[in-house]
């Protein structure tokens, strides 16, 4: 029997209406892969779009022709080749996966398994059977769900599992961003699938940032937001850091600053790339406070970085020509047949 071979494509569409747009994509995303019902696919809408997702979401889905569905608002979109920032605009990705198995899901802070909970919790929280070897594309609410502790249960419970995603950059405070998992539509907590059998899954990091100023210790935080380095106040640090920078880097400061958290806490003497880079989603000038997109507690070590356009393309560029997909790409022949998430830093500038 001719079994189908995997094929992946997407669709960037905009306009005033959601309904109009995700119609438009899907109808793009028909023409492409065939008549065959995708087995996948992931929605990303931008902000304005979102009254409308809650009104008519029973109807996308139904309208997009997918077996599984997930997806979640955002600042900006990229689809198709292109990217969408500042305006409405929907990117739908949709792959046929033959002898893929997938399994979507939903969760809560407070459905994650504790400090003592097993493998099979885990397991079955993402509804993996035990003899499953799968790989995750994870969409989490930074406000209400601490990614970190998700993807470290899920480290613990599929080691040789890749596990890929982002935070839903829609929202500047908790409930304003959408979460979409088939036909569940929530504000909080995280979706996500899991994909096992024919499958091969890599990650490419790319970061493009460079640290400034020095190592700082977290003194007080409370979630996601960073109250105190070193004793004082993000803001005030910044501002005595300020004055210290070049004149370039401080234009970037104000356009494209981030905060690393080093990933490894017995690490002596951090340098560049030490650090995973989170986003800053906000600043309260009144008290110097800052709202970071991941869960901090007192003792860690953070540094502040920059991006600029240049360092993030060479960075990216780079990674990719090293990836195995794009060997593999050369020896198929054929690209539709792999397919590639990107999840972008809100101010990635590549």
């Amino acid at each position: 029997m001719y079994i189908l071979p995997m094929k992946w494509t997407s669709s960037l569409q905009s306009g005033p209406s959601l309904e109009k747009a995700v119609s438009r994509a899907a109808h793009e995303v028909r023409e492409r892969i065939g008549s065959q019902s995708a087995d996948l696919g992931l929605l990303f809408i931008s902000a304005g779009y979102r009254s409308e997702a809650v009104e008519i979401w029973s109807n996308l889905k139904r309208d997009l022709d997918v077996r599984h569905l997930i997806g979640c608002t955002a600042g900006g979109v990229i689809g198709g080749g292109r990217e969408v920032e500042q305006q409405n605009a929907v990117s739908l990705t949709a792959a046929i996966m033959p002898d893929v198995e997938i399994r979507t899901f939903s969760l809560l802070q407070e459905s994650l398994p504790d400090a003592d909970g097993g493998p099979k919790a885990w397991r079955d929280l993402v509804t993996c059977p035990p003899e499953a070897k799968p790989h995750f594309i994870i969409l989490s609410d930074p406000f209400s769900l601490d990614a970190d502790a998700l993807v470290s249960g899920l480290d613990f419970a599929f080691p040789e599992a890749i596990k890929i995603g982002g935070l839903a950059s829609a929202g500047a405070s908790p409930g304003e961003n959408l979460l979409f998992a088939d036909q569940r539509v929530a504000s909080k907590g995280a979706v996500g699938v899991a994909l096992f059998g024919d499958i091969s899954v890599e990650a490419v990091v790319a970061q493009g940032c460079r640290p400034i100023g020095e190592p700082l210790a977290v003194t007080e935080s409370d979630g996601n937001i960073l109250i105190g380095v070193n004793n004082v106040s993000p803001l005030a640090y910044l501002q005595g850091l300020f004055e210290k920078l070049s004149q370039r880097d401080q234009e970037l400061l104000q356009t494209s600053l981030f905060l690393g958290i080093l990933m490894d806490p017995f690490k002596k003497a951090p340098k560049q790339g030490d650090f995973l880079i989170r986003n800053i989603l906000g600043l309260d000038q009144s008290n110097g406070l800052m709202a970071i997109g991941a869960m901090l507690r007192p003792g860690q070590t953070v540094q502040f970085h920059l991006r600029d356009a240049t360092t993030s393309r060479e960075d990216l560029q780079l990674m990719l020509s090293k990836s195995e997909s794009a060997k593999w790409n050369k020896v198929s022949g054929d690209p539709s047949e792999f397919g590639a998430v990107l999840f972008s830093c809100v101010g990635r500038g590549a």
